[in-house]
């Protein structure tokens, strides 16, 4: 167990680019490392070339050429690796659990709030950022907590930038739809109000989609009367166009397959139901917090959808076997099921590679954990198309070196230890890819 965590133990990361530096253009060599690319196999003695912010060359010693004047860095003894995403967080929403007034995690006025936007709360300046990018987490995704039906639109961020202009990377690149029961409000009887069932959530869902539609359907044919007009030669008022709506306006990139929900469910029976909904309206998505669906996983690998799996803090259930949660990603990944890592959390988004490292120690391969946190969060299961290497892809990346596996050293005591070696070289974390 030991050795599994420490293979999966991403430490400090390291950035490709020196603010503020009067050497900002310096070309700048890691040297001598063992490179993990994720995506085009090991290369050893390998070296990675960043100029201006980008990685521009990657390759063993003898295939790639260090340009004049290169700042070298010499990471010999050590493994580069990319930088790790977190498929659903709540970094910059939260700071304080028991303090309201640092929680912008979720709007309660209503169960269907598409219209919410992750961006607009978002908290640049969390104190729990810089000690999740310490254990090598350098992007995440942001969603809303989960106590709504549609809680609103998730964000793509990196964790560094002066501000969060600088961190969101992109906006609304999804949005959750929630179907695991804790959406119910009947939290006692004299407070029992609309959706109380899984019934009412279902119901409440298809009116909002409906609506939807009848909204598009309602500007669709405001403009055609409004085309129609401009070629009528009599000379009548323009037509009026419909009211818009903002939360209705917010479901038509998801309904029209442009964008892609996030699907929550946790039980069979309400996995069953949410795909049935999301089928019923031609929605693209992606599968979320099915930790508790082992006994239909052959129907989760029939769906050919992603699933985003995590965290490592869940129990299992009386009925279920003890290692029922360690070794559900290693069952998807058996049935031919792209996975990817979320922490769901903001104070243990730091905890993300264990995660990956239990996994291995119960099935899973240790390269597909390391693509479950490196290479699928933000192009599989969020719709954006990834270049054809994590590595040289002339976009500014985050990478992190570490010594080489240990049976013996805990993941902990390695970004200690790269910290200090790092820490004298003016390392930062890369702007915006």
């Amino acid at each position: 167990m030991k050795r599994t965590l420490t293979v999966l133990g991403m430490t400090i990361l390291i950035c490709v680019v020196l603010p503020g530096s009067a050497n900002s253009q310096q070309a700048i060599v890691l040297k001598g490392g063992k490179l993990l690319t994720v995506s085009h196999g090991t290369i050893e003695n390998g070296v990675l070339v960043i100029e201006n912010g980008k990685i521009t060359a990657v390759g063993s010693a003898a295939e790639v050429k260090i340009p004049a004047n290169a700042r070298v860095q010499d990471v010999s003894g050590m493994t580069v690796y990319p930088g790790l995403i977190d498929s659903e967080s709540y970094l910059g929403l939260t700071e304080i659990s028991a303090e309201q007034m640092t929680n912008d995690l979720i709007e309660l006025s209503d169960e269907i709030m598409p219209h919410m936007h992750v961006y607009d709360a978002f908290h640049a300046e969390s104190e729990l950022i810089p000690v999740a990018r310490l254990n090598g987490i350098t992007n995440a995704i942001v969603a809303p907590e989960n106590k709504d039906t549609l809680p609103g639109q998730d964000s793509f961020i990196q964790l560094d930038g002066k501000s969060s202009q600088e961190m969101l990377l992109v906006r609304d690149v999804a949005m959750p739809l929630n179907f695991t029961g804790e959406q119910r409000r009947n939290e006692s009887w004299e407070k029992r109000k609309f959706p109380s069932t899984r019934m009412g959530l279902a119901a409440q869902l298809r009116q909002a989609f409906l609506d939807a539609q009848h909204y598009a359907q309602d500007w669709a044919d405001y403009e055609k009367k409004k085309s129609e007009k401009a070629d009528d030669k009599e000379k009548k008022g323009p037509p009026s166009p419909p009211k818009h709506d903002l939360k209705l306006d917010a479901l038509l990139p998801y309904l029209q397959g442009k964008k892609t929900i996030v699907l929550a469910a946790q039980e069979p029976s309400d996995l069953a139901a949410a795909v049935n909904l999301a089928r019923e309206f031609n929605l693209k998505f992606v599968l979320n917090h099915i930790s508790h669906s082992q006994p239909v996983l052959d129907y989760v690998a029939s769906l050919k959808a992603p699933v985003i799996v995590g965290p490592i803090y869940e129990a299992p259930k009386p009925q279920e076997r003890y290692d029922a949660v360690y070794s559900l990603p290693a069952q998807l990944y058996k049935r031919g099921v792209k996975i990817a890592f979320a922490s769901y959390d903001a104070h243990n988004v730091r905890n993300l590679p264990y995660a990956a490292g239990y996994a291995t120690a119960f099935g899973l391969p240790r390269d597909e954990a390391l693509k479950a946190v490196t290479l699928r969060q933000d192009c599989q299961c969020c719709g954006r198309e990834r270049r054809s290497s994590r590595y040289k892809n002339r976009c500014k990346t985050s990478i992190h070196p570490r010594p080489r596996d240990s049976d013996d050293e805990p993941a902990n005591a390695f970004a200690r230890r790269v910290f200090r070696t790092l820490a004298a070289g003016d390392w930062h974390l890369p702007t915006r890819c």
